[in-house]
């Protein structure tokens, strides 16, 4: 998800992560991927009671970019996720607040732009009964 505020242009790129290392991966392709963007800022929460939590201003003002993506994904209770907004800076400083709301709402949009899935306690608890359900298929007892 691609959007301009004031010249500056964001770029939000979620993924799905399970561990610190495929959040990391996924961090470093973004990065990659746009070796020009002036900041990747990013946060995560990973784990099922969103034991590691971790945020990156990248070269931002302390708190104005890291902190407002992992406020996003608190909010909208995201768990296992990383978000990474890229940024190309386009000449005007946007100043603290407009970072912040800058930061927030990129993934904010990005996020419904994408959309949730609901990650339901049969699944977690009995997945291959929960597929098999799905499928119309009947287990033996």
């Amino acid at each position: 998800m691609s959007w301009k505020l004031k010249k500056s242009r964001f770029i939000c790129s979620v993924q799905r992560a399970t561990t610190k290392e495929t959040a990391d991966v996924f961090i470093e392709s973004v990065r990659q991927a746009n070796p020009k963007a002036n900041h990747n800022c990013f946060a995560y929460m990973l784990g099922e009671h969103d034991e590691i939590q971790r945020e990156s201003d990248d070269g931002e003002p302390s708190g104005t970019a890291g902190v407002p993506i992992l406020e996003v994904l608190k909010r909208m209770a995201l768990h296992d996720v990383v978000a990474v907004v890229t940024r190309y800076f386009g000449g005007t400083k946007l100043g603290a607040g407009g970072l912040i709301r800058a930061y927030s709402n990129s993934t904010s949009r990005a996020i419904e732009q994408v959309g949730l899935v609901k990650k339901s306690a049969a699944a977690r608890s009995h997945p291959h009964r929960l597929l098999c359900q799905l499928r119309k298929i009947k287990l033996p007892p």
